[in-house]
């Protein structure tokens, strides 16, 4: 089983960038799909992205399409979510996850990590 840990979260301007990393542990990192979530103030935790374990298969959410990239390194064991021309409503605290299929859904997803804030300023 792996352990994750996110970092790369802070305050930024609307319009602004922002790119999250993920780290994990363990050496299996390789046979996971990864997931980036993010759950905002009052609202439900919800799926952004998602990827298979070879970056073969990509998902994103209707509201961030174009403007945010997954991508994966497994022989560095990490996951990004590169995000671009930020919203306000973008901000939330966002987790990375992993499962062992591709879904969109939250309950497929068994690993989380402690999450990072992203706020976006307008």
């Amino acid at each position: 089983q792996v352990q994750l840990v996110e970092s790369g979260g802070g305050l930024v301007q609307a319009g602004g960038s922002l790119r999250l990393s993920c780290a994990a542990s363990g050496r299996t990192f390789s046979s996971y799909v990864m997931g980036w979530f993010r759950q905002a103030p009052g609202k439900e935790r919800e799926i952004v992205a998602s990827i298979s374990w070879n970056g073969g298969r990509i998902y994103y959410a209707d509201s961030v399409k174009g403007r945010f990239t997954i991508s994966r390194d497994n022989a560095k064991n990490t996951v990004n979510l590169q995000m671009n021309s930020l919203k306000p409503e973008d901000t939330a605290i966002y987790y990375c996850a992993a499962a062992m299929t591709l879904s969109k859904e939250e309950n497929q997803y068994r690993t989380w990590g402690q999450g990072t804030q992203v706020t976006v300023s307008s």
